[in-house]
């Protein structure tokens, strides 16, 4: 636990980094060029083994912080102001589960799209306006952070 970072933004990093790291796993796994592997070796099996390894992990990330927000945070107040929100995280639970059981850049691309959706609640909860930004990283996807 990170107690000098404020709690803003240890969510959203954490967040972020697990739906793009899934998405960034799933997009490399999916379209990545593995040409310097034999398709029969050893070596490349087991790239292929660490990265749906990796991206099962990061979709399990997801689901724990979202339902802990849900859980834990979320009061009777926020669901009356945002009545969808137990319709979107049973979504991201539900995607959550897809993109662990399956490597599909589509559902990983509805699972960013649902969590963006559920970010821009939880800070609008908090008072915090939010802006639309491509992360950093691959596959450089827009996130929600806030301004």
């Amino acid at each position: 636990n990170n107690t000098s970072m404020p709690e803003t933004n240890r969510f959203t990093m954490g967040l972020a980094k697990a739906i793009d790291s899934n998405l960034d796993l799933q997009v490399g796994i999916m379209f990545d060029n593995y040409d310097e592997f034999e398709n029969d070796s050893l070596e490349y099996t087991n790239t292929i083994s660490r990265h749906v390894a990796v991206k099962e992990e990061e979709a399990e990330k997801v689901k724990h912080e979202v339902r802990i927000i849900w859980g834990d945070f979320l009061k009777a107040p926020h669901i009356e102001q945002y009545p969808q929100v137990h319709a979107l995280v049973h979504n991201i639970m539900t995607l959550g589960s897809a993109n662990r059981q399956h490597v599909s850049r589509d559902k990983a691309m509805e699972l960013l799209n649902a969590v963006n959706e559920f970010a821009e609640i939880f800070w609008a909860i908090k008072g915090t306006e939010t802006k639309k930004v491509k992360a950093n990283y691959l596959p450089n996807e827009e996130i929600v952070i806030p301004k």
